[in-house]
């Protein structure tokens, strides 16, 4: 037999509940180098920069990515 539930839920203890029940927008700052919004405490994903050193080719990756006919 499955679960059943012992008392009913009022439309205020569910409220509650799903209060917790949200997704977080991420923390964005502006990267220095490209001036874009990007997600802090990782690589700007426009410029390949981390804290003002390059860290990724950015465009190197964009060719490689390229699919060939």
């Amino acid at each position: 037999m499955g679960a059943v539930p012992k008392h009913k839920v009022s439309k205020r203890r569910q409220g509650f509940r799903a209060a917790h029940q949200y997704i977080d927008v991420p923390p964005l700052t502006t990267c220095p180098t490209c001036g874009q919004k990007h997600r802090t405490h990782y690589v700007c994903p426009h410029c390949g920069h981390y804290r003002g050193r390059l860290v990724l080719d950015v465009r190197r990756q964009k060719r490689q990515r390229r699919p060939e006919a």
